[in-house]
């Protein structure tokens, strides 16, 4: 929807002449008329819509190269008259994108369900009531209510704003806040010069707004911005794994491919045929059901993991989260057990207070800005003691922000016009540094140096056995009308609160899990590094090892990351020293996980290898994060770590299995070629056989995996992938060899018992390697899925029909063997199985649990 003044740009109009333009009101949309705006103009994202369109993935099967190469192939032989022969090649072709969109489909509904959990919400006003409704049905005429931690949802007029903070890094490139506040600013104002608009993708970090909706969607800023963009995912890890695999297999097609077909035509064999076998080289050299294979393992590991409590955003995160080393967390909800209680309220002489306890509960009660488990704790013990907010009225509110670490309500009591009650908590030092006095009894008295230090002390002490402690300051003063952070200074100290969070009982046992698997725990926490250490001792980490904010702020970046990895705890940290750690971490090779639910985590969580958040984390972090956990605790991310690393093991079997015999029975056909009179294998014999080799394969997501290949950290290595492909695919030549021989030398076969003989030994290979390397351990000792067990047997008991099938068997040119050549067949076989499982066994010993990935952080 266009603007609704032509050529006046909406931050240059009045506020209640544009709300009549978009047909708003105070109350904002009518249910109905919304409704009908978001049938005219869209739903609001940036995105296209991803609906799941059957069609459309099923035309995505043939932009495949290898797909095209086969319909090539399938043309070539009907221009040639070869019905047959094209009847076959466009036969697998069916079968092959059929079995691949089954799946993808399967895959793609069960992404979208997880989605559709995590769609975000916002509060807007219809009809006069406020509602929580989906982003993406925002309308322009819309007004919704903004509060610190909010994702801004579409672009908007500022109408009502209280210390209104927004950061809009991704708009205008600046780093720090920017107020926002009603008004009218110039038609010819910059982006970054309308302080009275907000952009969608900017992110609150103070304050309260409401704001009229003018632009969604693509019409916004934003969308305009990647639209022209045609912005794409940043290359994850595993994106870039699989593409520098994809260069592996063209490297080794283009050679085997060039090799046969100049060998073919110096011996003076027909173009055509010659060109139809090289293809069905390339073909049968790739595994061509990949993306398939990576989506159905991928997102069966991703509902498997929802079903254990984790929400995966992103599938590639699922390689990130299982590569992860290092997991950096706040401690509360995490190792505590989130459920934080008032435990006493003291004031300045250490006694008990219910005069300052009054105080406290007045300023949560009326607090509006940021959601918290403290605000909750004092208004839960306010309440069972009778406190009320009765005989107050609240005249203003200066928000929390995470430099001054404190926030301030000013109240005015019943009987006392002239005069108003500004009433200050927040973090020990930051309430003291607002202080010039404290209260002693009734009287006000100058806060020395002297009494400084017995206040701190007693801070010291309570933090020392676990507490968290926060501080509450006064100050009254004449009435006026509005305030502001100037206001917080010549403060009276009134006292201290006291909160328990105790250590959850197992948390203890789940960090020495996470470091069985391969990853250390690292704290990062504003509290003071009393209550941190005394947590930290109780759950087992270290609780001498201790950087401070303070420390920390004198170091080069090049000092931090030598020091940060020895580590434990990272305590008084500011909210911008957060992403500088994690920063520092990944320097030295680790990959990092963090863990994250406020508004100052969105930095690290994207500059994390792996972003993680809970379901109630505030919008920034949790559209900031690559994993959503349904419970904030640790166990459960440690199940989800270990699908991670089973998801991508079993992804990696496929890989290297299917290509390293792959590549030894096309090296095989390639080398047996020149010295052949006819070719080892017709081209539709190679499509067929990697046709029914992909059928167990497909089983793979389901597969069990052995335990040593999940208790540490793995990632791509394409390196090793190269070498098992070379190592296991030149033993599966030498049985290839061994097959020729005795075809040529001991049965003296025609052109197709051999091509029938060495279809059957080839397939076979194939299959039995998949049980056999599909585990580090002994074949005999590693029990496959009962899916993949069973699906190998039928395809192998197939193979094992197919000669002796008639008219089946001769359109692809079999005939049937005799017992002793299936005899020597199958000793073919179990010969390739004993000689795979002890090179299994050396190359394994020379590389220890390694698959095909290299351990995270080495």
């Amino acid at each position: 929807m266009d603007s609704p003044v032509p050529d006046v740009p909406y931050w240059s109009q009045d506020a209640d002449a544009l709300s009549a333009a978009l047909g708003s009101s105070p109350g904002g949309l009518s249910p109905e008329a919304a409704g009908a705006r978001l049938r005219l103009v869209g739903r609001n994202s940036v995105e296209e819509a991803s609906q799941l369109n059957a069609l459309r993935l099923m035309l995505r099967q043939f932009e495949s190269p290898l797909v095209l190469i086969l319909i090539f192939a399938a043309v070539i032989s009907l221009v040639l008259q070869q019905w047959v022969d094209s009847a076959i090649i466009l036969a697998i072709v069916i079968g092959s994108t059929l079995l691949g969109f089954f799946q993808e489909y399967r895959a793609s509904k069960a992404v979208e369900e997880l989605k559709h959990r995590l769609a975000l919400t916002c509060r807007v006003m219809r009809g006069g009531v406020e509602l929580v409704v989906p982003v993406s049905t925002v309308v322009p005429g819309d007004l919704i209510l903004l509060s610190a931690g909010n994702l801004i949802p579409a672009d908007g007029l500022v109408i009502e704003a209280e210390d209104f903070l927004v950061i809009e890094a991704s708009m205008t490139g600046e780093s720090f806040p920017v107020e926002k506040q009603p008004g009218i600013i110039d038609s010819e104002a910059a982006l970054s010069a309308r302080t009275n608009t907000v952009f969608l993708g900017a992110s609150v970090r103070s304050g309260t707004a409401k704001v009229l909706v003018v632009e969604t969607g693509h019409r916004t800023a934003f969308g305009k911005i990647v639209a022209q963009l045609g912005a794409r995912e940043p290359e994850t890890d595993f994106g870039r794994g699989v593409r520098q695999f994809g260069y592996l297999l063209i490297r080794a097609m283009v050679v085997i491919v060039l090799f046969v077909l100049t060998v073919n035509l110096l011996l003076g064999r027909p173009v055509i045929e010659s060109l139809l076998f090289a293809v069905a080289l390339a073909v049968g050299l790739s595994p061509e059901l990949l993306p398939a294979i990576v989506s159905v393992t991928l997102s069966a590991g991703a509902r498997a993991m929802s079903r254990r409590g984790v929400i995966v955003r992103r599938l590639e995160a699922i390689e990130n989260l299982g590569s992860m080393d290092i997991l950096c967390t706040d401690k509360t909800g995490t190792l505590t057990e989130g459920s934080i209680v008032l435990h006493g309220v003291l004031d300045t002489e250490n006694r008990s207070s219910q005069e300052v306890g009054q105080l406290a509960f007045l300023n949560a009660a009326f607090e509006t800005g940021i959601d918290n488990p403290l605000d909750a704790a004092i208004i839960a013990a306010g309440k069972s003691a009778g406190l009320t907010t009765h005989g107050f009225t609240k005249i203003d509110e200066i928000p929390y922000d995470f430099l001054r670490r404190r926030l301030t309500i000013v109240v005015a009591e019943d009987g006392s016009p002239t005069q108003h009650l500004i009433v200050t908590k927040g973090a020990f030092s930051n309430v003291l540094d607002s202080c010039s006095s404290l209260q002693r009894g009734a009287v006000d008295i100058p806060l020395t140096s002297e009494l400084r230090a017995q206040l701190d002390a007693v801070f010291q002490a309570k933090g020392a056995e676990g507490f968290r402690v926060l501080a509450v300051a006064t100050r009254r003063g004449a009435a006026k009308q509005r305030y502001a952070r100037d206001d917080e200074q010549a403060m009276t100290f009134r006292g201290f609160l006291v909160f328990l969070d105790p250590p959850k009982v197992e948390a203890q046992r789940t960090i020495e899990d996470l470091g069985r698997l391969g990853i250390r725990i690292k704290v990062i926490s504003g509290d003071n590094r009393h209550v941190t250490a005394h947590l930290a001792t109780a759950v087992g980490l270290n609780g001498k090892s201790i950087l401070t904010g303070g420390d920390l702020e004198k170091l080069t970046d090049e000092a931090l990351s030598h020091l940060a990895p020895r580590t434990d705890l990272f305590v008084e940290i500011d909210p911008q020293q957060k992403e500088r750690i994690v920063r520092a971490l990944q320097k030295t090779g680790h990959s990092v996980g963090y863990l994250g639910d406020g508004i100052n985590d969105a930095p690290a969580l994207h500059a994390a290898d792996v972003g993680i958040s809970v379901e109630e984390a505030v919008d920034v972090a949790r559209e900031s994060a690559d994993i959503i956990l349904l419970s904030r605790d640790l166990d459960v991310l440690r199940t989800g770590v270990e699908d991670g690393r089973r998801t991508f093991a079993n992804t990696l079997k496929y890989i290297s299995i299917t290509t390293s015999a792959n590549f030894g029975n096309m090296l095989s056909m390639a080398l047996a070629a020149p010295l052949l009179p006819f070719l080892p294998l017709a081209a539709k014999q190679i499509l067929l056989n990697n046709f029914l080799s992909d059928l167990p394969s497909i089983a793979i997501s389901s597969d069990n995996v052995d335990r040593d290949r999940v208790r540490r950290p793995q990632r791509w290595n394409i390196k090793e992938i190269q070498r098992f492909m070379v190592v296991f695919g030149l033993i599966s030549s030498a049985f290839d060899i061994l097959t020729f021989a005795v075809l040529l030398l001991v049965f003296h076969a025609d052109q197709a018992t051999f091509q029938t003989f060495w279809f059957i030994v080839s397939l076979l290979t194939e299959l039995a390697v998949l049980l056999v390397l599909r585990t580090h351990r002994s074949a005999f000792r590693s029990r496959p899925a009962p899916l993949l067990f069973w699906t190998t047997l039928a395809v192998a008991g197939a193979t094992l029909a197919i000669p002796f099938l008639g008219p089946l068997s001769a359109m692809f040119g079999f005939v049937p063997l005799s017992g002793f050549e299936m005899a020597t067949a199958i000793a073919i076989v179990a010969g390739y199985v004993a000689a795979t499982e002890g090179a299994k066994i050396w190359f394994y010993r020379r590389r220890p649990i390694r698959n095909m990935g290299v351990p995270a952080g080495r």
